[in-house]
């Protein structure tokens, strides 16, 4: 069975395989097909705007398609920058943007912050699956690490000592939101498939 992700990011598609394989999935980037789609993520919810996404691919290719919407959630910021996460403050570097971050913090006691994601998959018979998965840390003072993107050089997590930008692909992958949304969302896909 073919499922397209909703995204042009190889690096999600090899996530997405690699969790997906063992149920006989074959899943492509929606790039693959032709599809040059980019819908408005206007959703007030990572779940809507996964929704979104999804819903735009199946309706453009005809079969099941898998959306995710991800961002940072920091309690001192009341949740800030959440949805907004990739256009923080207005600004499109990650570094600018987990700079702003740093600065909306300063003198913070609190740093209590979270990773969430949720992936949707929408097939053409309206039929819609949906999972969600988190990774709790804290908010550095500082810049960590030169790996991964976005505020992974500020995400630390307390367990493993490290930034996000510190780890290794495999550590990252073992914990992250994403993957715990992604391994959520095989369980769940893995039941449909078996019913269908």
């Amino acid at each position: 069975m073919k499922f397209v992700l909703a995204s042009h990011n190889k690096g999600k598609l090899a996530e997405m395989q690699a969790i997906l394989r063992e149920l006989g999935v074959e899943v492509v980037l929606q790039s693959d097909l032709g599809l040059s789609l980019e819908p408005e993520e206007n959703g007030e919810t990572f779940t809507e705007n996964a929704r979104i996404k999804a819903r735009a691919v199946m309706e453009a290719s005809g079969l099941p398609a898998i959306g995710d919407d991800s961002g940072l959630c920091v309690d001192a910021l009341n949740g800030a920058p959440g949805v907004y996460s990739a256009r923080y403050g207005g600004l499109d570097d990650d570094a600018a943007r987990y700079r702003l971050l740093l600065q909306n913090m300063r003198g913070s006691m609190t740093r209590a912050a979270h990773f969430h994601t949720s992936v949707v998959c929408v097939f053409p018979d309206g039929t819609e699956l949906t999972a969600e998965g988190d990774c709790h840390g804290t908010i550095a003072y500082a810049p960590m690490g030169d790996r991964g993107f976005g505020y992974d050089p500020v995400f630390f997590v307390p367990q493993l000592r490290k930034t996000f930008a510190q780890m290794t692909a495999e550590e990252k992958n073992a914990i992250s939101h994403r993957g715990n949304a992604l391994r959520a969302f095989s369980g769940i896909l893995k039941e449909y498939l078996e019913k269908h």
